[in-house]
C-alpha cells in the first residue's frame, strides 16, 4: 500500500509517499520562512499562492525520487483542516483532482489526527496513549485510544504554545520564527548562569484542578518586564536572554504541570496508557522534552516524540493517517472519503468535548 500524502494547512507545502511498512518512499518539504520573516508571522495570502505555485512540482519530485508513475498510488491523502482555508483548500483540491484522475481513494485527514498517528509511523507506539500536542496552532491533551477515536482532556483558553514563544521572541527582538529562537537565547542565559526566577514570570494554571492551559498574561507580563528593564531604551542582551529563559522554563512548566494532572485523570478512571507522547512543532523544544521526560518517569511511562522532521508540519504524517484509515475500514469498503468533502478551517478531533471556559474560537 503506498499513499501520496500532501500537507498545506500553514506555511510549508509538503508531499510524502508512504507505505504501510512505515517507510518514507519520497518526502518533501518546502519552507515560506524567507516570504513570512519581514511579517515577524504567517501571512495566509502569501502562504495560499506559494502553495498554489509549488505544489505539483513538488508532487511531480517526489514520485520521480520514488520510482513511481502516479498509477503505482493505492491512495491520495491531503489535510482538509484545520488551518489556514485558503491553504487548505490548494492541497484538497490537488488531492481530489488525482484521486478523480487515477480512480483512487481520496481520504480528508484531520491536520491533528496526522500529529496524533506521527508517533505510530516513527518509533511506533500502541494504543492508547496519552498525546500533549502541542503546536503553533495548538495545545491540547488528548487521550488517543484508536483510529479515529480521541478524547479531549485539556485544551488552551486563549493562545497556543508555539504561538507564544513566536509573540514572546517579537517582543524580545528575537526574530521569527519564535521557537527556535528563544530556545538559542535561552541557552545563552543558562551558560551565563542567569536565574530565570529573578524575572518573576507568572505561571498560569499552575497547580489548578484540570488539564486546560493559558498564555495570554504570560505574554503580557513578558512585555512589561522587557519594557521595565529597557528603561526607555533598547533591552540589554543579558536581560533579553534571561527573559527568553525566564520564558522557556514557565512554558515547560506549565505543560508539565498539565500533562501530569490528565496522566492522573486517566489512573483514576483506571485507563492505562501505553506512553506518553509529545507532538508538534514545540515539541522540537529540548527543555519542554526533559520536563515532559521527568513527568512520564514519575508516572511510570516512557516519554515518545517523533523525530523533529515529523513534529513540525509534514506530509508523511499525512500520508501514514491515510494508511491508518485505509487499515481500519471495513473490510470491502473503499475507505476513502466524497470528492464532495468541505475542507475546514476549524476541525476539533474530538467534537464532543466542552470548550474550556473562557476559550476562544480556536478550541
Amino acid at each position: 500500500m503506498r499513499v501520496l500524502g500532501i500537507e498545506s494547512s500553514c506555511d510549508e507545502t509538503a508531499v510524502a509517499i508512504v507505505n504501510e511498512r512505515r517507510e518514507r518512499i519520497a518526502e518533501l518539504v518546502l519552507s515560506q520562512l524567507k516570504e513570512h520573516r519581514p511579517f515577524g508571522g504567517i501571512v495566509p495570502e502569501i502562504a495560499a499562492r506559494s502553495h498554489l505555485n509549488q505544489l505539483d512540482r513538488l508532487i511531480v519530485q517526489a514520485l520521480a525520487e520514488a520510482g513511481l508513475t502516479p498509477h503505482d498510488l493505492d491512495a491520495i491523502a491531503a489535510t482538509a483542516g484545520p488551518g489556514l482555508i485558503g491553504g487548505v483548500l490548494v492541497g484538497v483540491t490537488m488531492a481530489k483532482a488525482m484521486a478523480l484522475a487515477l480512480n483512487r481513494p481520496f481520504l480528508a485527514i484531520n491536520h491533528l489526527e496526522g500529529h496524533a498517528l506521527s508517533a505510530r509511523l516513527d518509533p511506533g507506539v500502541e494504543f492508547p496513549y496519552l498525546l500533549l500536542l502541542v503546536s503553533g496552532g495548538h495545545c491540547q491533551l488528548l487521550r488517543v485510544e484508536a483510529v479515529g477515536r480521541y478524547r479531549r482532556l485539556g485544551t488552551t483558553v486563549d493562545d497556543a504554545a508555539g504561538e507564544a514563544f513566536d509573540k514572546a521572541a517579537k517582543m524580545l527582538g528575537l526574530g521569527y520564527p519564535g521557537g527556535p529562537a528563544i530556545e538559542q537565547a535561552a541557552s545563552r542565559a543558562a551558560a551565563a548562569g542567569i536565574d530565570p526566577k529573578g524575572y518573576g514570570l507568572p505561571r498560569p494554571m499552575l497547580g489548578r484542578p484540570g488539564c486546560d492551559f493559558s498564555f495570554s498574561g504570560l505574554k503580557t507580563a513578558l512585555r512589561q518586564r522587557a519594557q521595565e528593564l529597557s528603561a526607555g531604551g533598547a533591552l540589554p542582551e543579558r536581560e533579553r536572554d534571561g527573559l527568553a529563559l525566564a520564558f522557556q522554563e514557565t512554558i515547560a512548566a506549565v505543560l508539565a504541570d498539565r500533562t501530569s494532572h490528565a496522566l492522573e485523570m486517566s489512573a483514576a478512571e483506571g485507563r492505562g496508557l501505553t506512553a506518553l507522547v509529545v507532538a508538534g512543532g514545540v515539541a522540537a523544544n529540548r527543555r519542554i522534552r526533559q520536563a515532559l521526560d521527568q513527568v512520564a518517569r514519575a508516572k511510570g511511562l516512557k516519554l515518545v516524540a517523533p523525530p523533529a522532521d515529523l513534529c513540525t508540519d509534514n506530509a508523511a504524517m499525512i500520508a501514514w493517517a491515510g494508511i491508518e484509515r485505509l487499515q481500519a475500514a471495513t473490510p470491502g469498503s473503499a475507505g476513502g472519503d466524497g470528492l464532495d468533502f468541505a475542507a475546514r478551517p476549524r476541525w476539533p478531533l474530538d467534537p464532543t468535548a466542552p470548550r474550556a471556559a473562557g476559550a476562544g474560537v480556536k478550541a
